[in-house]
């Protein structure tokens, strides 16, 4: 715990007793209070708040309630039925993450690992798009949980496909956190070898609550070569090992153009940026996607180019990264 950590931990003991508070972090300009065993308590965490401000430089501060770690099963949300899970993320919007997510699904579900796909980019849900099954509703046999849609035995769930495409969703992060544990634990996802979390871009509430209430085995960072984007990628590599989240490697989207005419790649967004900063940050490179007008298509018509062109370049550049993910995890492949 760094100096300015332990000052604001005595702040926190002004207001909740030392066992109640599991830990005070400071990370990305927010400071974040996590509680254990402890009823909520608006006044008194808005009274918290504003001294942890009033002590740093930070933008935001945050309270977490947990319930006591008696042992894991018991603090973190249960996902029935899925063994290995882990998380597609990006420190910034525009850098293909759901895209590359939502292929990853693909080519792991190719490779014989029974897939499941959860988009937690609940501002901007666009596996339904990608997966064909937007406007669809879910359906429910009992009218407590909802059955996963299956695209070519690859099933997913998004809040995409309980609210209309036009409708935004105007919640607060409390209250997006708590649709996504309700539709995370609640479909009946039956027998996965492996759950890919198509995450929401940057470093907010929803990112680090998911990080800390579901057992996330690892996280994949993808980014584009250009700087600005990897200013923002090294954030998110920092924030999973801030909540003790393994990062698996980067993944470059847009590395280059490849010219169908002549085969000459163009370097569109820089050359080589994500692989020189997994170096410097002693992080995997799990490989580059090209920049190509075929991969946007298939997601628009809703068949990821893992599914629509399987034996395509594309494609097999999806299913190369995909098995160095399922090597990291150990997860069984049977093709």
């Amino acid at each position: 715990m760094s100096t300015e950590e332990s000052m604001l931990r005595a702040v926190a003991e002004k207001y909740f007793r030392p066992e109640q508070i599991e830990s005070v972090k400071v990370f990305n300009r927010r400071v974040i209070v996590t509680l254990v065993d402890v009823p909520e308590n608006e006044e008194k965490a808005e009274l918290l708040k504003e001294e942890l401000l009033k002590l740093t430089a930070a933008d935001k501060a945050v309270v977490v309630y947990t319930s006591a770690r008696r042992n894991e099963a018991d603090t973190r949300w249960q996902i029935s039925g899925v063994k290995k899970i882990f998380a597609v993320a990006s420190g910034k919007g525009g850098v293909g993450k759901s895209t590359t997510a939502v292929n990853l699904a693909a080519a792991l579900n190719a490779l014989g690992a029974k897939t499941a796909l959860f988009d937690a980019d609940i501002y901007g849900p666009s596996v339904p798009t990608m997966l064909g099954f937007e406007n669809v509703s879910p359906i429910s046999y009992d009218g407590r949980t909802f059955e996963p849609f299956e695209v070519q035995g690859l099933k997913a769930m998004s809040v995409g496909s309980l609210i209309g495409r036009d409708t935004p969703l105007i919640w607060r992060g409390p209250k997006a956190c708590g649709a996504l544990q309700q539709l995370l634990t609640e479909v009946n996802w039956g027998d996965v070898d492996v759950m890919v979390i198509d995450m929401p871009p940057g470093t907010g509430d929803i990112q680090i609550t998911l990080s800390q209430q579901v057992k996330i085995d690892g996280a994949v960072i993808v980014s584009t070569p250009q700087d600005v984007a990897l200013i923002d990628a090294v954030k998110g590599i920092n924030m999973f090992r801030k909540v003790d989240v393994p990062v698996l490697g980067i993944v470059e989207n847009m590395s280059y153009y490849l010219c169908p005419q002549c085969g000459h790649k163009e370097f569109v967004f820089g050359e080589h940026g994500a692989r020189e900063t997994a170096e410097r940050m002693g992080e995997p490179f799990l490989g580059e996607i090209p920049l190509n007008i075929r991969i946007r298509r298939c997601g628009d018509a809703g068949q990821p180019i893992a599914v629509a062109e399987p034996n395509g370049p594309f494609a097999e550049a999806y299913l190369q990264i995909a098995q160095k993910i399922a090597a990291a995890l150990q997860i069984n492949l049977r093709h």
